[in-house]
């Protein structure tokens, strides 16, 4: 379809691509009025590390307006990221192959489907907390687990639909289909793909600082608060990116990447230090099982990851 002497960008557009890609999608949730957060001017003086309680005139990003108002700046975000990519690839569409430019979009974008292993490899590694959860019997059907408050409270709330839906598709969309999609048009290298552009979807968190200085009283505390947690969030978000990007990769496929970050936002961080602590009668146990999901998820990332025929990782 495109010519193989020299690739349809240059690694610099590619850059700018992918930062005008977060700029929109980021962008999306300050342009309209409803989305934006609101929060009192004053200082307030609290004890390290206590965020102050909710003003009567504040907008909060958990307020159900303003949830309802960002899922819609991020979802039209993504259309206009994904319409970009469509651009771009048509204006290096030779016209007799016009007809090939729409299933290639799509192709580029991810929109396909994978094997179901590489869909296992998260849960894998996830084999420390499900085993906890499996003996606190949390786990779906067990004895403590309630289909009204774990499933239709948690997950059909608008808070839900934001967290392990609306924002884990968006995000996935945007910063491995669209991102990825223009390195590759650009020729750049797998490990440029993997370690490089999951900067950009690290960097689109640092915007949570401003809500963190504002909630904890906007006093010298908070904004080193802010700042520290901001670089943490960067670091780990930038960490997940270049799972998700490997996934996408080997794959050619965003459902990986998109079951990896729902199923991680439904399990949030790891805590076994704590879960230790709170049944210290099966420390072994549980060391155990996070030993064996970190070593199987060394072990099987690698074959599980890969789909024949993925369009980003041919085989030789």
């Amino acid at each position: 379809m495109y010519s193989e002497t020299r690739p349809l960008l240059s690694i610099t557009s590619a850059h700018l691509l992918s930062g005008l890609f977060a700029f929109i999608y980021v962008g999306s949730i300050y342009t309209s009025k409803n989305a934006r957060l609101r929060f009192s001017k004053g200082k307030v003086n609290l004890p390290e590390g206590q965020a102050r309680l909710k003003m009567q005139n504040e907008r909060w990003r958990d307020d159900p307006d303003v949830i309802k108002a960002r899922l819609l700046a991020v979802t039209s975000a993504t259309l206009i990221c994904c319409f970009i990519v469509f651009i771009v690839m048509k204006n290096f569409n030779r016209d007799d192959e016009i007809h090939n430019l729409t299933p290639n979009a799509w192709r580029y974008l991810g929109f396909t489907w994978s094997n179901a292993l590489p869909l296992l490899i998260t849960p894998l590694l996830f084999s420390g907390p499900l085993y906890v959860q499996f003996l606190q019997k949390t786990l779906p059907f067990q004895k403590d687990w309630d289909f009204t408050d774990d499933v239709v409270f948690r997950f059909l709330s608008i808070v839900g639909l934001r967290n392990y839906f609306v924002a884990p598709i968006t995000e996935e969309i945007v910063f491995r289909g669209c991102v990825l999609a223009v390195y590759h048009m650009a020729d750049a290298s797998r490990m440029k793909m993997i370690f490089l552009s999951p900067l950009v979807f690290g960097a689109a968190h640092i915007h949570h600082a401003f809500e963190t200085y504002h909630r904890y009283g906007r006093t010298a505390t908070a904004a080193k608060r802010a700042i520290i947690s901001t670089i943490i969030q960067f670091a780990y978000t930038s960490i997940f990116g270049f799972y998700c990007c490997y996934l996408f990769l080997r794959s050619g496929s965003l459902l990986p990447p998109v079951a990896a970050h729902m199923f991680c936002n439904v399990m949030g961080l790891p805590q076994p230090n704590y879960e230790i602590s709170m049944m210290p009668d099966r420390k072994l146990s549980i060391s155990a099982a996070y030993l064996f999901g970190i070593i199987g998820f060394v072990w099987m990332l690698k074959p599980w990851s890969y789909t024949d025929g993925s369009l980003y990782w041919q085989q030789n």
